[in-house]
């Protein structure tokens, strides 16, 4: 099992090395998913999303989370080919968390050095975004 810090990372770089990781086999656990990056200006990262909720009907869909940690598995759902069979065994393979559990090893955690951020990058983190879509964690 690869557990990966998703602190300080872009969402979609680390989203496409998960999903490489699982479809050759591998059970990925993310963790600190609301320390993740969307890069881009504020006003635009945040028109998109709030685009995606209201894009919605309530009922028939289609859903987009609020939480940090489904945003994420959301993003990694959507590059793996899901509606197949390799899909979707791929995706049971992946965990997703807020924080940083108590039962995980500090010498396990792994960060994905293609993922992080440059420091003259804008961003906004994927906990900003979520906290103004309304979600309480």
């Amino acid at each position: 099992m690869k557990i990966l810090d998703a602190s300080g990372c872009i969402m979609g770089r680390l989203a496409s090395h998960a999903a490489k990781s699982l479809l050759n086999g591998d059970e990925i656990h993310i963790i600190n998913a609301e320390q993740a990056v969307i890069s881009g200006n504020k006003d635009s990262v945040m028109g998109e999303y709030i685009e995606k909720r209201q894009l919605n009907h309530p009922r028939k869909g289609p859903f987009y989370p609020r939480m940090p940690h489904l945003m994420l598995k959301r993003a990694v759902r959507g590059m793996i080919p899901y509606q197949k069979p390799r899909g979707r065994e791929a995706f049971k393979r992946l965990r997703v968390d807020i924080g940083k559990p108590a039962s995980i090893d500090e010498k396990n955690i792994e960060t994905v050095q293609k993922a992080q951020m440059n420091d003259n990058t804008k961003y906004v983190s994927l906990g900003e975004v979520s906290k103004i879509l309304g979600a309480k964690f």
